[in-house]
């Protein structure tokens, strides 16, 4: 739920993007759907995930995925600068996951943190 909930966040940011200010009647109904899509599968994903993690996880995928797909597609820029401090929001975000991991063996082993 929460990949399809960042999958959506990038396909709203890239609407967005591309709606020129919600001028062009195509983007802007596209980023509505993709607005309400996010919206209801982040709610969805954070039902059985813990909302900082979770929202940390969203925000830090739609943000690399909208730079990246907005540098192929909307012939946005992209600089080596801003290509490092993206693999550094990736590097964030698997470590967010791996320590929420390690929290969540602990707990099932029946160890109290």
């Amino acid at each position: 739920m929460l990949l399809l909930a960042s999958a959506f966040e990038v396909g709203y940011a890239l609407s967005v993007g591309g709606s020129q200010a919600f001028t062009e009647l195509g983007w802007s109904m596209s980023a509505g759907v993709f607005f309400l899509l996010t919206l209801y599968f982040l709610s969805a994903a954070l039902k059985t995930i813990d909302v900082g993690i979770g929202y940390a996880v969203w925000a830090g995928i739609g943000s690399v995925g909208a730079a990246a797909l907005g540098s192929l597609l909307l012939d946005q820029p992209l600089t080596l600068a801003q290509a490092f401090w993206l693999a550094v929001i990736i590097g964030g975000v698997v470590w967010l996951k791996l320590a929420d991991s390690a929290k969540l063996r602990v707990q099932k082993s029946g160890v109290s943190a």
